[in-house]
């Protein structure tokens, strides 16, 4: 694991219990001013009207509620940030491998691209059209009977005429037919895990050229 990504962690830890450790105190706190009322409530009562039995008995029963809610937070914020700790080590794991996330783009390398789709249903055929920047379609790929899932796909950089296009960005669409009717289909888009972000919506990766990826998007790691 690279240096930075165990700093982080490192800190994120750290900072996990410093925040469990100042949750404590407060609840202490709280608890031991709440004891000190109820003592010189106690020291204060007026003789010919002593606080009844059942007050203190509630009270006591209000002190112990509060208590255990505060150690309850207390253990589920630990626990929260342990996991999100784990996931971030877990995603860091991703680096350099290549994932299917949805998405319509294809990058077109050394005369070779790939992608994914998934189907909600099975279908008689699967077809995949590729186009430029400008919208023009480059190439059409029939994949012909699919199972319900995911699939892959490759490309070999060819256009419909069988004639080599430049390396770059294109985009594709999955389209399917179930007995002569469109079935759902979604695209999924192949890139490699550049990098791990950890932020206020968890932990997000970079694929290829898209950021802010959930680790929920990825759907299958190749």
């Amino acid at each position: 694991m690279p240096i930075t990504q165990a700093s982080n962690a490192t800190s994120s830890t750290n900072a996990a219990t410093a925040a469990a450790a100042a949750t404590s105190s407060s609840a202490a706190s709280t608890q031991d001013r709440f004891l000190k009322l109820l003592v010189t409530q106690m020291k204060n009562q007026d003789p010919l009207n002593p606080m009844d039995n059942a007050q203190v008995t509630s009270q006591m029963a209000q002190l112990s509620t509060v208590s255990g809610i505060d150690k309850l937070n207390v253990t589920l914020q630990a626990l929260s940030d342990s996991m999100s700790t784990n996931q971030s080590l877990q995603a860091a794991s991703m680096i350099g491998h290549g994932v299917l996330v949805p998405g319509n783009g294809v990058d077109l390398a050394n005369g070779s691209a790939y992608g994914g789709f998934e189907l909600t249903q099975s279908a008689d055929n699967v077809t995949i059209s590729i186009k430029d920047k400008a919208g023009a379609l480059m190439r059409s790929i029939d994949l012909g009977p699919q199972p319900a899932g995911m699939g892959n796909w490759q490309w070999d950089g060819k256009d419909s005429r069988g004639v080599n296009v430049a390396d770059g960005s294109y985009t594709f669409a999955a389209s399917a037919l179930q007995g002569g009717s469109r079935a759902d289909v979604s695209g999924l888009q192949f890139g490699m895990v550049n990098s791990v972000s950890q932020g206020k919506q968890g932990v997000t990766l970079s694929v290829g050229q898209l950021d802010g990826i959930a680790m929920s998007q990825v759907k299958q790691i190749l």
